[in-house]
């Protein structure tokens, strides 16, 4: 059947309303979502804008951050401290550490937030530094086996250290979510608690980001954190005191007492080598004296290939300071309460200990 043109016609305003009623639906329900979206997009730019003001420009939280449980916090290290050369050197020296500690377990650190957050890593290296086995898996790929590593681990970790008077500034979430911060302050702890032969940076102290949720709005606050102090109040947090702490505390005029004793008592025995001390806190920095005082002492002689006799830089005079710490243990002395760091750095209360030491097993020496 043909249609007329008048028929035609008539059928072309009632299909023109129909497709104008559709579009104009269609039109309707697009602008309505616009509006929603827009009201959405206002109150989270009005949320952004209420915490803005708290958060540092450089530093980027990320969508992670966002999750938090109502009155939860995450911390984050400020990018700028990131970069900052004191923290990188610090760093670098517990990443040489740990490699030189577990280097018989052919483990090898590249990176502390990726490798330590399993507690693989920290595992091995607790157990290296204290002697003892811990009970835990010795792979385990799973978040919740990793977390239950964590724990154990850290649960040894502070048993050890919460006795000497650190501050547990790490927990399991910390360590698990990468936390840099969490991680470098769980070394720093271990490795002078343990008295590792490293020299660490001093006064190293970044800046953090502190994310919290409080009624759903998150808040954010910047805020400083010391890593590491002086070399000399870390290990105070674990070296006992002795008579040098109570002579330098409270009685510092008897202080030329105890070196001009010292010092007579070194000179009678490196006279023999037509050797002469004059200044404790230099002259034995660089180890030589040292070595060749125990080999008076104990009547031998050291060879030289031994230590570094004209030591040139830091590690070789730590070298030097070093073996004297062996030779001395081979004569059936204590392990110095010093570290050969330490006397390196012309840390006179250290120095003096190990003169002392010297002189109180080897005072009636000919």
């Amino acid at each position: 059947m043909s249609l007329t043109p008048s028929a035609s016609a008539s059928l072309q305003p009632a299909k023109m309303k129909k497709d104008e009623s559709f579009l104009g639906k269609l039109g309707g329900t697009l602008v309505r979502k616009k509006r929603a979206k827009e009201v959405s997009d206002l109150h989270e730019e009005g949320k952004n804008a209420i915490n803005a003001p708290l958060l540092p420009s450089a530093t980027e939280i990320h969508p992670e951050d966002t999750l938090l449980e109502e009155n939860a916090e995450r911390m984050m290290l400020d990018p700028t401290s990131r970069e900052n050369p004191k923290f990188k050197d610090l760093v670098k020296v517990l990443i040489d550490w740990i490699n030189s500690e577990l280097e018989e377990e052919r483990i090898i650190v590249k990176d502390l937030e990726e490798d330590c957050y399993d507690g693989q890593v920290l595992q091995k290296l607790f157990e290296k530094l204290s002697g003892r086995k811990l009970n835990v898996a010795e792979v385990t790929q799973s978040e919740i086996g990793q977390k239950q590593k964590l724990q154990t681990v850290l649960e040894a970790v502070n048993n050890t250290l919460r006795p000497h008077g650190w501050t547990l500034e790490w927990s399991v979430d910390s360590i698990h979510s990468k936390n840099l911060v969490a991680i470098v302050y769980l070394l720093v702890a271990l490795a002078m608690h343990f008295q590792a032969p490293i020299r660490l940076p001093e006064h190293v102290t970044v800046q953090v980001v502190v994310v919290k949720k409080r009624e759903g709005i998150l808040q954010t606050a910047v805020v400083a954190k010391e890593l590491t102090s002086t070399t000399e109040m870390m290990l105070g947090r674990f070296a006992e005191r002795d008579a040098f702490d109570t002579l330098l505390d409270h009685a510092p005029d008897k202080l030329n007492v105890v070196k001009t004793s010292l010092i007579t008592f070194v000179n009678k025995h490196l006279n023999k080598l037509n050797l002469e001390v004059t200044e404790l806190e230099s002259q034995f920095a660089d180890g030589v004296y040292l070595i060749l005082l125990m080999g008076l002492l104990e009547d031998y002689f050291v060879p030289l290939y031994n230590f570094f006799l004209t030591p040139e830089s830091f590690e070789q005079k730590v070298h030097n300071v070093a073996f004297a710490f062996e030779l001395m243990q081979d004569g059936g002395l204590k392990k110095p309460k010093a570290r050969p760091e330490d006397v390196v750095n012309l840390n006179l209360k250290s120095t003096l200990r190990v003169l002392y030491n010297l002189f109180t097993n080897y005072k009636n020496s000919d």
